[in-house]
C-alpha cells in the first residue's frame, strides 16, 4: 500500500520515466496500488503499468474485487499473482491458478509469484516451487507461455534477513527453467524468470549476470527513486 499519496506516486513515476529515456536495454513495470493506475499512464517505450492483483472473475456482483478487463482498459499490461503476501492472507494455489488464467485470458502478462518460506537443507523447498508453477499455470497451453512470467522470491530472503548469494539464484532459475521446459517443451523459452529479495543497486548487475535471470522484482527499493533507477542503470549495462 505505498506509495501513501498520488503526488508522491506522480512523483515517483515521473522521475523513473524522465531518468530512464537513454536505457536501452531495460523493460520497467511499476506496480503501484489499483488507486493510482487511472493517473498514471504509461509512457509506453520501455516503461509499462503493472497491477499488483485481480480477480479471477470477468465480472458480476464481487465488491471490493477488480477485474484482468477493467486492468486492461486503463493501459495495464502487466499483473502480479500470487506474491507472496497474498498468499500469507490465505491465498491458495487454485485460487492463483483461477487468476493467471483470467489474467492471460485478458491479454496481459502474468507475472507469477512463487518462493518457499525456508530453505531447508534436504531440498524439499525445491517440490514446493515445483509445485506452485505447476499449480498456478495449469490449464495454461504452450501458445499463451509468451504472457508468462514467473518472479522467485524465496520468503527467507526477503526485506535483508538473509541475502541469497547469485550462486544460488542461478540453481533455482535453471530449476525453474527446468520445470517449464517439462510443461512446455521448447516453447517455454518464451516465459521470463525474474528474481525478487533483497534487490538493491550494490547487487542487482551481479544478480542477473550471474543468476541467470531475466530481470529482477524490486521490493521497498522502488519507493526510493534514486536507489530504484540506479537498479535500473546496473542492469542496464548487462
Amino acid at each position: 500500500m505505498n506509495p501513501q499519496t498520488l503526488k508522491e506516486a506522480r512523483s515517483l513515476a515521473t522521475s523513473i520515466k524522465r531518468s530512464t529515456r537513454s536505457f536501452k536495454k531495460s523493460h520497467i513495470i511499476l506496480c503501484p496500488p489499483f488507486v493510482y493506475l487511472p493517473s498514471l499512464l504509461p509512457a509506453k517505450n520501455q516503461v509499462f503499468l503493472g497491477a499488483q492483483d485481480a480477480f479471477y472473475e470477468p465480472h458480476g456482483s464481487f465488491t471490493g474485487e477488480v477485474s484482468s478487463a477493467q486492468l486492461s482498459a486503463l493501459g495495464v499490461d502487466f499483473c502480479l499473482v500470487g506474491h507472496s503476501e497474498r498468499r500469507a492472507l490465505g491465498e491458495t494455489d487454485v485460487i492463483i491458478n483461477k487468476k493467471v488464467r483470467a489474467i492471460v485470458d485478458g491479454g496481459m502478462t502474468a507475472i507469477l509469484c512463487v518462493g518457499e518460506k525456508v530453505h531447508d537443507p534436504h531440498g524439499e523447498y525445491l517440490s514446493l516451487v515445483k509445485q506452485q508453477i505447476v499449480s498456478g499455470l495449469k490449464d495454461i497451453s504452450k501458445h499463451s507461455v509468451h504472457l508468462i512470467v514467473i518472479a522467485y522470491e524465496p520468503i527467507w530472503a526477503v526485506g535483508g534477513k538473509v541475502a541469497m548469494r547469485p550462486a544460488g539464484i542461478a540453481e533455482m532459475a535453471i530449476f525453474i527453467k527446468k520445470v517449464l521446459r517439462d510443461m512446455y517443451g521448447t516453447s517455454s523459452d518464451e516465459a521470463r524468470v525474474l528474481y525478487g529479495g533483497d534487490v538493491t543497486a550494490g547487487n542487482a548487475m551481479e544478480i542477473v549476470r550471474d543468476g541467470f535471470v531475466h530481470g529482477l522484482l524490486v521490493g521497498r527499493e522502488s519507493l526510493k527513486p534514486k536507489s530504484f533507477i540506479e537498479i535500473i542503470r546496473q542492469v542496464d549495462k548487462i
